[in-house]
């Protein structure tokens, strides 16, 4: 599940939003009142219950074949996502789904090692294109997009290798994962 050209996506657990109205996040470590979005390089980010801890990682430009090969793993492509295995029946059962816009509301947010924006945020209310659609299988998703998926009791020490590496890296509710 990923936008069409021209278009940004807001993946939600919630099928009957008709209008997003910026806010300030619950969990926002920025100012400003946004809707949140993403392109299609980010999508991935979001293939996930909406709560559910994940780090993810990917190589970049500057990225070493040894750390790309290291926690992505020989031979699996230039993605990996981790989740915990509490999170493994959830991922099975979620009725995720997204929402699309015109991305002309829309501008980057943020920058990762390449240059690129890690989110698209807009500043003025904006209505989806169309109905919420259904996401799917997740795991699919992410086999059909070549992204290795791993399953921890624990996303530290994985996070720690990941942002200790030249692999570019996001944390997402990581305040949900299982303590240190």
């Amino acid at each position: 599940m990923r936008p069409e050209p021209g278009q940004v996506l807001h993946f939600s657990e919630d099928p009957s939003i008709t209008r997003f109205v910026p806010h300030l996040a619950a969990t926002a470590q920025q100012p400003g009142e946004y809707v949140w979005a993403v392109d299609a390089s980010r999508s991935p980010d979001y293939w996930f219950p909406r709560q559910c801890p994940r780090v993810m990682a990917w190589t970049i430009s500057g990225s070493s074949d040894g750390d790309r090969d290291r926690i992505i793993g020989p031979g699996c492509g230039t993605r990996v996502h981790a989740v915990e295995y509490g999170w493994l029946e959830r991922m099975r059962t979620v009725e995720l789904y997204a929402y699309r816009f015109d991305a002309a509301p829309f501008r980057p947010f943020g920058e990762d090692g390449d240059g690129r924006g890690v989110a698209m945020v807009a500043t003025e209310p904006v209505v989806p294109l169309g109905p919420a659609e259904r996401v799917g299988d997740l795991f699919a998703l992410h086999e059909q997009a070549g992204i290795a998926l791993r399953v921890l009791p624990t996303l530290w020490p994985f996070w720690d290798e990941v942002t200790g590496s030249t692999l570019e890296w996001s944390g997402i509710r990581l305040r949900n994962a299982q303590p240190r």
